[in-house]
């Protein structure tokens, strides 16, 4: 017999063309059964940039399951297909209006291991010069702001999402940017 717990069925059911509910029945040594459920959507990317005058792009825009504006770093979802380092330099475009300079892999990580069966691939993104007159995406607002103000963001609870904070970790860690300077003034 096979190790437990398994999974002994799949069901997907399409909720919208950007999400499903994938439905798993898994089988445990005792015999029994249950039923899980996980979000189900396209990978996802997270980008830290760094403009060459040494701010980082942040964005702010609606969220309906937050029920509120939120600052994050620019973000998007990977087309089916799309490298996801291209899907970093056009959502840096579509959400900045900055050009991509060089685009470095932070990583693939999971967002989150119990409901969502994603991956996100965050990058690290030298910016290049945003062209004149580049508009951004409708219902977007950009800032540029220190690492010290994105840190000062971050410990009011003004930058909330866990998901990008992990990103500039990343960036860190690789020796991207200086940990060091988000610490609030």
């Amino acid at each position: 017999m096979g190790e437990f717990p398994k999974i002994t069925s799949r069901r997907t059911i399409e909720v919208s063309p950007w999400m499903k509910v994938i439905e798993r029945e898994v089988a445990y040594k005792n015999g029994t059964t249950e039923l899980y459920h996980a979000v189900g959507q396209q990978d996802y990317i997270a980008i830290v940039a760094l403009t060459p005058d040494g701010r980082i792009p942040i964005v702010r825009q609606f969220r309906p399951a937050a029920e509120r504006f939120t600052w994050e770093l620019p973000a998007g979802l990977v087309d089916p297909g799309e490298d996801p380092a291209r899907t970093a330099e056009r959502e840096l475009m579509e959400e900045t209006g900055h050009t991509s300079k060089a685009v470095h892999a932070l990583g693939i990580f999971s967002p989150c291991t119990a409901r969502l069966s994603n991956k996100v691939h965050s990058f690290f993104v030298e910016a290049g010069p945003r062209p004149d007159g580049q508009e951004i995406e409708a219902g977007i607002e950009l800032n540029l702001v220190s690492p010290a103000e994105l840190g000062a963001m971050i410990y009011s609870g003004e930058f909330t999402l866990q998901l990008h904070i992990g990103a500039l970790m990343l960036a860190g860690m690789r020796g991207f940017i200086d940990l060091k300077s988000f610490t609030a003034t």
